[in-house]
């Protein structure tokens, strides 16, 4: 005779019946659809060449990484952290970002992460430029996300002081595109 199995107690060999855990299981059909969103989304990050994926709606966000980017950004030795990517990231024209607590000017920021492009097509005139007088609405650049173009537009009126982002790098949601010298 076999031995019994020592996880479930049953003979070897025999199927064994797995019963839910009471406490993993959803407590109503709102937990239901939230589970299957994250496993949409688990799946859709494991069959992208993505690294992370962000999502936030309403007061509830949340960040999927795949374990290559979790090991990405551990300390390597020296106390430095290696780059989890190498398309460049939106700085501000002098090369060093502004301390947070720094004052600065009304912005518009951007709604999601992508490739920010502040023209509708290569070689042609940008959106806006640093003097340019702005309305809410007005399109101001583009950001390319998952192969979608979105347009951008301003949530501030005024006139561009400043171009933060520039054109072909990558901005994650909320940083800063352009700064404006309200009117």
């Amino acid at each position: 005779m076999a031995a019994p199995d020592p996880v479930t107690g049953s003979p070897a060999g025999a199927a064994a019946e797995v019963e839910p855990i009471p406490a993993l299981m959803p407590t109503d059909h709102g937990d239901a659809s939230l589970l299957a969103l994250l496993d949409r989304l688990t799946d859709l990050l494991e069959r992208s060449d993505l690294s992370e994926l962000e999502v936030e709606a309403g007061g509830t966000g949340v960040v999927l990484r795949k374990p290559s980017a979790i090991a990405a950004a551990a300390p390597v030795a020296g106390g430095q952290i290696a780059a989890a990517t190498s398309v460049p990231v939106a700085t501000p024209r002098g090369g060093t970002q502004a301390p947070a607590d720094a004052p600065s000017r009304p912005s518009v920021k951007a709604p999601l992460t992508g490739i920010f492009y502040a023209s509708p097509a290569p070689g042609s005139a940008p959106y806006v430029q640093v003097g340019s007088e702005i309305a809410v609405g007005t399109v101001i650049g583009l950001i390319e996300a998952m192969k979608l173009f979105n347009e951008i537009k301003s949530d501030i009126p005024g006139r561009v002081a400043r171009m933060v982002a520039e054109s072909g790098t990558l901005v994650k949601a909320k940083q800063p595109l352009i700064e404006v010298d309200p009117l």
